[in-house]
């Protein structure tokens, strides 16, 4: 299908196309995409050629306050590219044959409608010939020219086949097959994220994102109050597995047909806290808010405060039991990293009504690990093996701790070494 110039198009004819695609399987049960989908085809009928402003999404969809800083916050943007691809992902699967279009080009919120038709095949030259009775054969230089792309191609492939190759030894076994479209998601990520799922408002990702005093390019520490003046705090940053750990996060509640709002931790208020859904990635070191609500307390993120490891974070077992280790430390930090520790915990919110879980390591690829761990089906239903749990209304809180298998900066390997439940 492709697309042609056209007369508008009715405007009973694009809100039917709408309604068609929020009731298709691509996009049921996203209930946030769909509004954004209907609000911005609206404004599209009504206002054409002109863009909305994402403050306009934020506080006339989804109720976002009057201060909503669209620089601060990242959720429409997000969700807005969600919305895109699975505009995409529907034309190209069930709506490959709808006479109307609809697109969300890239750096707009501006909706279009088109008229779409069969684009006409493209005969080959030698049919042509054929037909006007004026075929020839292929020149010797035509034939030079062939034989030359092949010779070519064929060490690009190796070359590329070498890459995957070497890639593989460093890296651990990839995941799944992304779901196609109309499979229900694996039943094991439907009884952990249950919580997730079942709340009013999609959930917040709160990322860590450390204060930090001076310049990236002559040297950055850990803000310290006593000695730091406070308007010197540079707070925009955050490790590469905390960013891995979003984008597998919003990754996955696309696969359950959910969504996620995400925030950065020094934006996060308490206030947030009561009344939603949270996940926190990133440990209490840098993700600050996890220090002022319900947290852990069977296995807890403590500096060592003596020996070679004074300062040293490491992840303490409260109450260890005689075959278990009191103490979790990843390897003496020196280059490179080869084992980490992290804990998932799935505890009350301050809302008894809601759920937090915590993905955190020690350090930002054991942060990446834990969510990795919690986003692919086999790994969680080990997790729900150990804690006897089968079905979504049997899960209860949990802590865990998991060892983290490092090679060449990558998390390649996690076990489970240590659970609560409760």
């Amino acid at each position: 299908m492709s697309v042609t110039s056209a007369p508008p198009i009715e405007r009973d004819v694009c809100l039917k196309q709408v309604d068609k695609l929020t009731q298709s399987h691509v996009l049921h049960g996203s209930e946030a995409l769909c509004k954004i989908l209907q609000y911005l085809s609206q404004h599209a009928l009504e206002h054409p050629g002109t863009s909305v402003k994402e403050y306009q999404i934020a506080t006339e969809v989804f109720g976002r306050p009057s201060d909503f800083d669209p620089h601060l916050d990242a959720t429409i943007r997000v969700q807005v590219g969600r919305l895109r691809a699975k505009l995409v992902e529907y034309y190209s699967t069930v709506g490959s044959e709808d006479p109307i279009g609809v697109d969300l080009p890239k750096g707009t919120y501006a909706l279009t409608f088109h008229l779409r038709v069969p684009q006409n095949p493209i005969r080959l030259r030698s049919e042509e010939s054929v037909a006007a009775g004026q075929e020839k054969p292929a020149t010797e230089k035509t034939v030079r020219r062939l034989l030359i792309t092949i010779f070519v191609l064929s060490i690009l492939l190796t070359a590329a086949v070498a890459t995957i190759i070497g890639t593989a030894l460093v890296r651990k076994p990839a995941p799944p097959a992304v779901l196609k479209a109309g499979d229900p998601p694996p039943a094991p990520l439907q009884i952990l994220w249950g919580p997730f799922l079942n709340g009013p408002d999609e959930p917040w990702v709160i990322f860590s994102n450390a204060e930090f005093v001076g310049r990236p390019e002559t040297g950055m520490r850990y803000y310290n109050p006593s000695r730091d003046p406070s308007d010197h705090i540079m707070d925009h940053y955050t490790g590469i597995g905390e960013v891995l750990a979003v984008r597998d996060l919003d990754h996955l509640f696309g696969q359950l047909n959910s969504g996620v709002r995400i925030k950065r931790g020094s934006l996060f208020t308490l206030d947030d806290a009561k009344n939603n859904n949270l996940i926190f990635v990133g440990s209490p070191a840098e993700n600050l808010t996890l220090r002022e609500i319900p947290s852990t307390h069977e296995f807890i993120f403590q500096r060592v405060d003596s020996g070679p490891r004074k300062g040293d974070l490491a992840i303490f077992n409260v109450h260890p039991r005689p075959d278990e280790a009191s103490t979790f430390l990843p390897n003496p930090p020196r280059p490179p990293l080869s084992e980490d520790y992290a804990i998932i915990a799935l505890v009350r919110g301050l809302n008894p009504t809601r759920s937090t879980l915590i993905l955190a390591g020690t350090s930002t690829l054991g942060t990446q690990a834990a969510v990795e761990f919690v986003c692919q089906p086999d790994s969680v239903q080990g997790l729900l093996r150990q804690l006897g749990v089968s079905t979504a209304s049997e899960l209860k809180p949990f802590e865990a701790v998991i060892q983290v298998e490092v090679k060449h900066d990558v998390p390649v390997r996690t076990k489970l070494v240590l659970l609560r439940k409760f």
